[in-house]
């Protein structure tokens, strides 16, 4: 079993910590270890652990185990700590329990219970960051899967399946709304870091004040209080920066020194702390003008784009819009409790003609829209009038729609240049997909085909553009 980080054994017996140590490490782990609670406050203020194993009673400690407990847990609340002691009683399981520990042991033990231990208090942690992570992600709107069936959305899963595997640090760029977190997600889950967490920095809420006590964390020397700062709580796993453009250009500097060293200070500390997170970041921006706005360094840059890549806009993957569609009725009624609705031949494709400024994010808010004001009876697909007007009313781009033209043709003449731009038109909006654009116009494909050809109106087919839109 892999953990978040080294086991940090503290007992003042060297035979003991040298017993567990050689136990963990013939089981794969790696191990710390201390002889005091001053020794173990040094190790963990210079490299948070995955896992803490304490001893209650230590001579010549300035705290007993219950004591470092209660500073453990301040400065790491989530980390698991196991307790153990040969003078143990049951008032003092039941209050080390109490102060946050996972759990007590008993001296002398035997390996197996505490290899058992151990594995359930990891385990334990890591369904803890499950859960808090999942917790947060339905919480957060705008968060689709990665999915479609286009040669872009291909493209990009194919470049994480190459990226997730290594350490490098990744850029990712596309507009608002794209999913720019979700291809970061992706990355990181399919990492072998993917155990450990994620952590997001939102960077246009880190104000000049702010954003390094929340990145480095800070510490009071004179009363040993310390905040963890996100480098910390990333550490083994991922830090993912949204909009990495809007850091204060004082805390790009530092950056670029804790995301090539892996080292930095608290906020007040004098030691420095080591991490291993993987850094992940993002941005809508085009980050050449910002470098040379002067509100990106260049250095930041280099260091954190050695892998770009690239999220498209929805109006880019319209092929993927009706599986989006459909995925998204799903998702909105299990988190609403309704019943799921259809959505009509006449509202994919009228999806699928829209441009969709604000990309995934947007649609999903139209989806959740529909599906909250569709009618009680949803056994009939729903119609155009659910959807926003500017979806409704999508007026097609000619160059021979003008009236006053077709008011000084014959009507057979003016009827065949009507038909010649509307139909131009359409198969532009549709990105030639003659399939999609029959169903919109009300023909079948092989009487669309002959009308095309008929007009003169030139395109060039997909492979699907014949299918059903959903291989």
């Amino acid at each position: 079993m892999k953990t978040a980080g080294d086991i940090l054994i503290v007992d003042d017996e060297r035979d003991i910590r040298m017993l567990i140590g050689a136990t963990l490490r013939d089981e794969g782990f790696s191990t710390m270890e201390a002889a005091s609670a001053m020794e173990a406050r040094d190790i963990l203020a210079a490299k948070p652990p995955g896992l803490a194993i304490l001893d209650i009673w230590m001579r010549d400690s300035d705290m007993d185990g219950l004591e470092l407990l209660e500073w453990v847990k301040g400065v790491y609340p989530e980390l698991p700590v196991l307790m153990i002691s040969g003078h143990g009683t049951v008032e003092t399981a039941v209050q080390a329990i109490r102060n946050g520990a996972y759990d007590f042991i008993e001296k002398p033990f035997k390996e197996d219970r505490l290899l058992l231990m151990v594995q359930r208090a990891l385990e334990a942690s890591r369904l803890e960051r499950e859960n808090a992570e999942l917790r947060a992600r339905v919480s957060e709107e705008g968060e689709p899967s990665l999915i479609g069936i286009s040669s872009s959305m291909k493209n990009v899963r194919s470049a994480i399946e190459r990226i997730a595997p290594t350490a490098s640090r990744v850029l990712i760029s596309g507009p608002n709304g794209s999913g720019k977190e979700l291809a970061a997600r992706s990355i990181h889950h399919q990492s072998d870091r993917g155990d450990a967490r994620f952590i997001v920095a939102n960077c246009a809420r880190l104000g000049t004040e702010r954003a390094d006590v929340e990145l480095f964390g800070s510490e009071n020397l004179s009363t040993s209080r310390r905040i963890v700062g996100l480098f910390e709580q990333a550490h083994k796993g991922t830090l993912y920066f949204d909009e990495i453009c809007d850091l204060p250009m004082e805390t790009q500097g530092k950056i670029v020194r804790a995301v090539t060293e892996q080292r930095f200070r608290r906020i007040g500390g004098n030691k420095e702390v080591s991490v291993d997170v993987r850094v992940i970041s993002a941005s809508s921006r085009d980050l050449a003008e910002e470098i040379r706005a002067g509100r990106l360094r260049e250095d930041l840059y280099y260091r954190l784009g050695v892998v770009p890549l690239t999220m498209p806009p929805l109006a880019d993957r319209r092929d993927d819009i009706p599986h989006l569609a459909r995925h998204f009725v799903d998702m909105v009624a299990r988190r609403t409790g309704l019943s799921r609705v259809k959505l009509g031949d006449e509202v994919l494709a009228a999806m699928q003609g829209y441009h969709w400024p604000g990309n995934v994010r947007q649609m999903l808010n139209t989806i959740e829209n529909m599906v909250i004001m569709a009618p009680p009876d949803r056994s009939q697909p729903l119609g155009l009038d659910l959807l926003p007007a500017e979806i409704q009313n999508i007026s097609p781009v000619s160059g021979n729609s003008d009236i006053d033209a077709l008011l000084a043709l014959p009507l057979r003449e003016a009827r065949e240049a009507f038909e010649t731009s509307y139909m131009a038109a359409q198969l532009q909006r549709f990105d030639g997909n003659v399939s999609q654009m029959a169903g919109f116009v009300g023909m079948e494909r092989s009487a669309l085909h002959r009308k095309l050809r008929s007009l003169g109106v030139g395109h060039q087919q997909k492979t699907a553009s014949d299918g059903d839109g959903t291989t």
